[in-house]
């Protein structure tokens, strides 16, 4: 399989041409434009509720409505909460959302423009268990499963209903997962099964999803199908999600860093932005992610370059170690100080504390490792693990330089200005993609022609195509033998921290997803130090490249949930935040339990009205657990197995 096989063109940007499906009045992928949808969380069961918060969510852009019916109760109150808002002058589609039940899905068929089946729990059950599977034994469980659901099939396309067939990481059956074990490729041949049942009812108003809350497995999970389904003739259209992203400004950056990575591959004809929050909210967050791509298509172009890139899974590219950055490190943050920003003080923003009374410099998780002073220097005794980067001409022009200050040089003045090389000097040199070609090879090298060992590359763009243009000068630099550390750049002016956390995770973070930067600099002038820094350390948390703070894997609520999960995902949160790096799974449900939550280390699952069910990784802990003493049961669990800490004494003023 090619590397551009999941992709219509892998450096400019070309939409993945789809079949269209008409879902009532909407018609989505062909030449329309991206959709955005939610779904509700009011319980289905409460008509009145359910149809008000539907209304609300059309009023704030919804173009899909979701509406969970895990019984054959709840799918028949779909037919009154359809003719409420039919009545009520709404003609937006609705979708019902099935687990576990294919009577369900049947009965909703009857009321719905759409319905959503999960192929892990459709016709399969998760216990956890290893199966073994001969070829032949194999085979008779697709017929069985074809035979559960042929009906559905047969059925929507009698009506003329639409379905999505929605593969979800954490609820991979246990047959899936005997075969082709927890992987994008389990993942994609869940939903092909299903898929190829309906090309041979010649029924095609099928959407596809292939959602994970790890944004780096989802990303490759969905590339994997497109190229799959390519191999046997589909072009169905493709629902994007990052499942169970959370709330806030982490749950909007994990979901653009998924969704906007395969945005910008082309991919993508509906997104939901699934975020612990009222449905509505999600609204506003979907359309900036859909608005940067009505017109992408005329951006400038990006030159090709041969390469191996592989985009069906991560691997870290391989570069030497330059200071502190490439190697082995993990990525480093690079932060622009503005001209207010030369004093002690001013690295708070960036994670630093200065202690007057001790005389000491305190770090927090998530302190920067790189600040860019312009043509000044910090005089002042700079933290032993900061950098600070200053213009070359500066930097030339001193007699005596500081501890820690190192040049940044522009490739212009690079190529003839660069001394020679010191023990005592990283030169950092900013490049785009029109600089890289055979003229850096020849003049940033050593004296036997080799690509020099002191360089960090700042890899810039200016294109609107950034996360495709940073990634195709990374490889354009290998594509001339340069194994050297390469920090990617992108400034942006006049964005609300809301767009900019989007469009930072995106254009940054994609190639994160593909394993090709040593650092980011996200660079905002408008944007404080604070800001940006809580931005960086998040876009590299949710990539998987470096973890600074504790995760939190948290479903957005449905009429399935248990719980206040807002509140209580608040409460955990409060009371566990300093344990860097632990995941910590929210569910509302068992549907979006130890199965959505499987790359948690610990699971909060409700099981029943006020109970909850606590989970060590997959395994069950505790059953129904009083609400109220759910909580500090979580924190004893975190303590038996020996990843508690305390919380820290108050920052040092």
């Amino acid at each position: 399989m090619t590397h551009d096989a999941y992709c219509p063109d892998s450096f400019n940007y070309r939409r993945r041409s789809t079949r269209e499906v008409r879902i009532g009045a909407v018609a989505l992928g062909g030449d329309n434009p991206i959709r955005v949808q939610s779904m509700t969380t009011t319980d289905t069961m409460d008509v009145p509720g359910t149809v008000a918060q539907s209304i609300r969510m059309i009023e704030a852009g919804c173009e899909l409505v979701r509406i969970t019916a895990p019984s054959k109760k709840e799918a028949e109150r779909l037919g009154d909460i359809a003719d409420a808002l039919r009545s009520a002058g709404h003609t937006t589609p609705l979708v019902a959302d099935i687990h576990f039940t294919p009577n369900a899905a049947e009965i909703a068929a009857d009321h719905v423009e759409k319905v959503r089946v999960n192929p892990g729990n459709y016709a399969d059950k998760k216990r956890f268990e290893n199966l073994e599977y001969t070829d032949e034994t194999y085979a008779e469980e697709l017929i069985r499963i074809r035979e559960k659901f042929t009906p559905l099939v047969q059925k929507c396309k009698r009506l003329g209903r639409a379905m999505r067939i929605g593969t979800n990481h954490g609820s991979l059956s246990d047959r899936i997962m005997s075969r082709y074990g927890d992987t994008p490729l389990g993942m994609v041949e869940s939903a092909l099964e299903f898929l190829r049942i309906c090309v041979a009812e010649d029924y095609l108003d099928v959407v596809v999803s292939m959602k994970s809350s790890n944004p780096q497995v989802m990303v490759q999970a969905y590339r994997l199908l497109v190229a799959r389904m390519n191999d046997e003739g589909m072009s169905f259209p493709l629902h994007l999600g990052v499942t169970e992203a959370g709330d806030g400004e982490d749950g909007r950056i994990k979901s653009a860093l998924g969704i906007g990575t395969l945005l910008e591959d082309g991919l993508g004809d509906t997104v939901r932005v699934s975020l612990t929050e009222e449905p509505e909210a999600e609204m506003p967050v979907g359309r900036m992610l859909v608005e940067r791509y009505a017109d992408r298509q005329n951006h400038p172009a990006v030159e090709p370059v041969n390469h191996t890139l592989d985009p069906f899974s991560y691997t870290r590219r391989e570069c030497w170690e330059v200071g502190n950055v490439g190697g082995k490190h993990v990525p480093v943050v690079v932060h622009t100080l503005r001209d207010a920003d030369v004093d002690p003080a001013s690295l708070y923003g960036a994670g630093y504390r200065y202690s007057v009374p001790l005389d000491k410099w305190n770090l927090t998780d998530a302190a920067c490792d790189v600040v860019y002073a312009g043509a000044r220097t910090l005089n002042y005794d700079v933290p032993g693990t900061l950098t600070v980067l200053v213009d070359a001409s500066a930097w030339t022009a001193l007699d005596n330089v500081p501890v820690r200050h190192q040049p940044l040089w522009a490739a212009s003045d690079a190529w003839d200005r660069l001394p020679a090389p010191s023990p005592d000097v990283t030169h950092w040199v900013r490049v785009t993609r029109n600089d890289v070609g055979d003229a850096l090879s020849q003049r940033v090298a050593d004296e036997e022609g080799r690509m020099r060992r002191d360089v960090v590359w700042v890899v810039e763009t200016n294109n609107p195509h950034a996360m495709v243009d940073l990634r195709t000068t990374v490889l354009a630099l290998d594509a001339i033998g340069c194994g050297a550390p390469v920090v990617l750049r992108r400034t942006w002016a006049g964005l609300d921290d809301e767009r900019l956390a989007l469009q930072a995770a995106t254009d940054l973070g994609g190639p994160m997803i593909d394993g090709l930067g040593d650092g980011l600099w996200l660079d905002a002038p408008d944007t404080a130090l604070a800001k940006r820094n809580t931005m960086s350390f998040g876009i590299l948390q949710a990539a998987r490249t470096r973890i600074s703070k504790t995760e939190y894997i948290s479903c957005p609520s449905c009429g399935r949930t248990l719980f206040d999960l807002q509140e209580t995902t608040a409460k955990i949160r409060a009371v566990t935040h300093h344990l860097k790096g632990v995941k910590i799974g929210i569910m509302g449900c068992i549907v979006n339990g130890p199965g959505e939550m499987a790359d948690a280390d610990y699971g909060y699952v409700g099981t029943g009205p006020g109970k909850i069910t606590l989970y060590k990784e997959k395994e069950v802990v505790k059953r129904n657990v009083p609400e109220q003493e759910a909580v500090e049961a979580l924190i004893d669990l975190i303590r038996e197995h020996g990843d508690w800490v305390d919380a820290p004494e108050a920052e040092l003023a």
